[in-house]
């Protein structure tokens, strides 16, 4: 398995079709309009960006096939004690070993932006979509709001 960069058109696409190959069995999931999610990492449409930085991943299986996603984030308008950074748009099959590889991934991404913490599930962006992780209630959700299927608990 690897992670690649997102950079091209396509790329963009096959971020934006893992999440349905994840949930196509899930009555519940309400598949978000893809100029929504590519607003978040548009630099001219999110502000963030003057401030921080952010970047995305596919997880690629052996056959070169995408598996995952996620992104990670810097905010430094944030002021913490401990400089923290942020992942978010996680996607994954069902797989701890994979899906730690993603998140061993963003923390040394967010290490060498010189972040010492990591939050997550959240957006690169206004704290209004996108944030958290479902552990109960798995319900359709409202639109913007995160959902995941429940094995997202443990693989986090």
């Amino acid at each position: 398995m690897r992670m690649h960069e997102i950079k091209t058109d396509a790329d963009r696409q096959a971020f934006l079709q893992v999440a349905t190959d994840i949930y196509i069995n899930d009555p519940n999931w309400i598949r978000p309009l893809d100029k929504d999610i590519e607003e978040v990492f548009d630099p001219e449409k999110n502000k963030f960006f003057k401030r921080g930085e952010c970047t995305r991943w596919l997880l690629m299986d052996d056959d070169d096939r995408p598996i995952g996603r996620v992104a990670a984030f810097v905010n430094r308008q944030y002021k913490q004690e401990q400089p923290t950074g942020g992942i978010g748009f996680f996607e994954c099959v069902n797989d701890q070993a994979r899906a730690s590889y993603m998140l061993d991934y963003c923390k040394q991404w967010l290490e060498d932006k010189g972040m010492e913490a990591m939050d997550g599930p959240i957006n690169f962006g206004e704290r209004d979509k996108w944030w958290g992780l479902v552990v109960d209630g798995f319900y359709s959700p409202l639109y913007g709001m995160n959902y995941n299927p429940p094995y997202y608990k443990d693989l986090f």
